[in-house]
């Protein structure tokens, strides 16, 4: 099995996430600079939200294109990952009506973090899945920077209980560090064809 219908799903689902929480933004109740600018906190959750959709949706598009194969593990591990993906809109949503709170900065960390870890499982399951001598495992290397994620957002829900600032403070550290392209992804990525050339040029 290819990866295009995964794929195909998997944006779809990508979609729908940011619709929903472009959606929680509501109109205000009034006309005045005041009343536009009470919306600050729920549009800067949203802008964060939506960048951090954008990473996973990106690097996803990515590891995707390089995946020949789509065993079991690997459609139950991609459901695995879009599940936490889609408790964002719920988490961006109580953040941006509770700004500074202790437990909904908590919870909007606990969703990165558990959405992290299913990337990373994600990953690993297409590279068992292809050899360790796959093009995701020359492409992605050791993760570092994935794993620095994940210990930078368990971090953040450590200190939403007692820095709040903290926590926010690390939600944009860890989305302006993928922001950074990683350049042996897209090197690989450029070098190796996707698996419907692949099917072309043996067919």
């Amino acid at each position: 099995m290819g990866s295009s219908r995964l794929q195909a799903f998997s944006d779809g689902v990508f979609a729908i996430i940011i619709t929903i929480i472009v959606l929680g933004i509501r109109v205000p109740q009034g006309t005045s600079l005041e009343d536009l600018l009470a919306l600050l906190p729920v549009f800067l959750s949203y802008a964060l939200s939506f960048l951090y959709i954008g990473i996973y949706w990106n690097n996803h598009h990515h590891m995707l294109h390089v995946t020949t194969t789509v065993t079991g593990g690997v459609l139950w591990a991609n459901l695995h990952l879009l599940f936490w993906l889609s408790l964002l809109p719920f988490a961006t949503g109580w953040l941006g009506e509770n700004p500074f709170a202790m437990l909904p900065t908590a919870v909007y960390g606990t969703v990165l973090l558990l959405a992290g870890c299913a990337y990373f499982i994600l990953e690993q399951v297409i590279i068992r899945a292809q050899g360790p001598d796959s093009v995701l495992k020359r492409a992605v290397g050791r993760d570092l920077k994935g794993k620095v994620s994940v210990l930078l957002n368990a971090a953040a829900i450590v200190a939403a209980f007692r820095w709040v600032w903290l926590a926010d403070l690390i939600f944009v550290v860890v989305a302006l560090l993928w922001l950074v392209p990683d350049r042996r992804v897209e090197h690989v990525v450029r070098a190796t064809p996707s698996p419907g050339q692949q099917s072309s040029a043996t067919g």
